[in-house]
């Protein structure tokens, strides 16, 4: 049985791995799961099929990163408390955020039903596309609810120091996506063929069975954080934990959004040099992906260690803490770039048709840009840790300085000279000025002054 785990104690070193090992496994779990259900709608539904989950997908993508920041915010609330013995705060957090997220995402799913064909319009989704578009993303927008109270829980979850039974309940959401995938597209026995649509329901359906398996295990399991009869009156919101969801969970939502910004600008000047080259970094850009997961699983596993130990006190634990989470990113991504750099002709041949000749270009931009994904480790690692705190606007505010104001800029003032070599060496510079600029804030910041609860505003037991 997995209860609220102490983050406070023990080796810091294997309490981190233990802890980040299952969110990395479920990061990748969520990728492959989307590749393959792209594969079963590209490949037998065709080209206009995949356009219409595309586009109806960046608006999951968009409603999903919004949601990020929020439930990172419960996370360290949760953490907090439970590092400080206040189990009857850290029950009141999940009570109140619990209604808030249901309202929120009932409100998302009706509005987005009503919605989905302007919205799409807006979008100037292909014509072809469009009907197909609109059958899946009213149904995607009926899984939100339930993918956003799943998102909620796993959250408060790993607040409370467990990882492990996030990842057993998303690994069943993810077998039943995929195997319900094929079932629901294309029908079998009384079961109708809903083309494209199926593949929405298919999410719709893994989601709500995942999320009712977890309350179901979590209350035959007598997890602390469990709400039961005559607790009830902790589902009413309560404006304090409503107030610091907000206030500090869009700051962290919007860190999502300037990375996205970022890449649609780079994306802009990718495409000056022409198909070969815009091929050539979409292929690198889906191994990126992967490069990218062991840092934001240690930035999320740190956020939640370090959450607990400040509410308890342990400062010095918490610099173990950022210290040992630094080095971690350093040799699991350092040793993922090395394996990608030498395997890299195969491994970006698998995105691109044999013989093409944006291979060359991939294999080449690659050999620029993967090993700057460590630096861009060692600052969402450190993020991590100091919004544990509270300290929310320094990270967003770093991230737009280096993706917005350097890494466009910079591309752009040299891309006459250096033609795409701008472009790919503004990645590396943009990675390490943000890890100096993140280092210096975590040495010289007021971090560790910030509270995540405005003083002298209590919240509720």
């Amino acid at each position: 049985m997995r209860r609220s785990t102490s983050l406070t104690e023990g080796s810091v070193s294997r309490t981190l791995i233990v802890f980040a090992l299952p969110i990395l496994a479920g990061n990748i779990l969520q990728s492959l799961n989307g590749s393959v259900n792209s594969v079963w709608v590209g490949k037998y539904l065709g080209e206009a099929a995949l356009t219409a989950t595309a586009n109806a997908g960046s608006i999951l993508f968009l409603l999903l990163g919004g949601v990020f920041g929020v439930s990172m915010a419960a996370t360290i609330l949760v953490g907090q408390y439970i590092g400080s013995g206040r189990h009857a705060e850290a029950k009141h957090v999940v009570g109140s955020s619990a209604t808030f997220f249901a309202s929120i995402s009932l409100l998302i799913a009706v509005v987005g039903a009503l919605t989905s064909e302007p919205l799409l319009r807006a979008m100037s989704t292909p014509p072809e596309a469009l009907p197909l578009a609109v059958a899946y993303m009213r149904v995607i927008f009926y899984a939100v609810p339930p993918l956003y109270l799943f998102a909620f829980l796993m959250s408060v979850l790993r607040g409370a120091g467990d990882s492990r039974t996030p990842f057993g309940f998303l690994v069943l959401a993810v077998v039943l996506d995929i195997a319900l995938n094929p079932l629901l597209i294309f029908g079998w026995g009384p079961i109708p063929a809903l083309h494209i649509a199926g593949s929405a329901w298919a999410t719709f359906i893994a989601n709500v069975v995942s999320l009712v398996a977890m309350v179901t295990f979590l209350y035959r399991t007598r997890n602390p954080l469990c709400l039961h009869r005559d607790e009830l009156a902790q589902l009413k919101p309560d404006p304090t934990i409503i107030g610091t969801l907000l206030k500090k969970g869009i700051p962290m939502g919007l860190q999502m959004v300037v990375i996205s910004m970022g890449g649609i600008l780079m994306i802009t000047l990718v495409n000056r040099f022409g198909t070969d080259t815009a091929a050539a970094f979409g292929a690198s850009w889906q191994v990126w992906n992967y490069i990218q997961m062991p840092a934001f699983a240690i930035g999320m596993a740190v956020s939640s260690m370090a959450a607990q130990n400040v509410g308890a006190g342990n400062w010095d634990r918490v610099a173990r803490v950022a210290k040992v989470g630094v080095g971690a990113n350093f040799v699991m991504t350092g040793l993922l770039v090395v394996v990608i750099e030498l395997f890299s002709r195969y491994a970006l041949g698998l995105f691109l048709p044999a013989g093409s000749p944006a291979l060359e270009i991939a294999v080449h931009l690659n050999l620029i840009v993967a090993w700057s994904f460590i630096f861009f480790g060692v600052s969402f690692v450190l993020f991590g840790v100091v919004r544990a705190t509270g300290a929310v606007m320094a990270p967003l505010v770093i991230l737009f300085i280096c993706m917005i104001l350097f890494r466009y800029p910079f591309a752009l003032a040299l891309i006459d000279t250096w033609q795409a070599n701008a472009i790919w060496w503004s990645f590396v510079l943009s990675a390490m000025l943000a890890a100096a600029m993140a280092l210096g804030y975590y040495k010289y910041g007021g971090w560790r002054k910030a509270r995540m609860v405005p003083a002298g505003r209590a919240v509720a037991g």
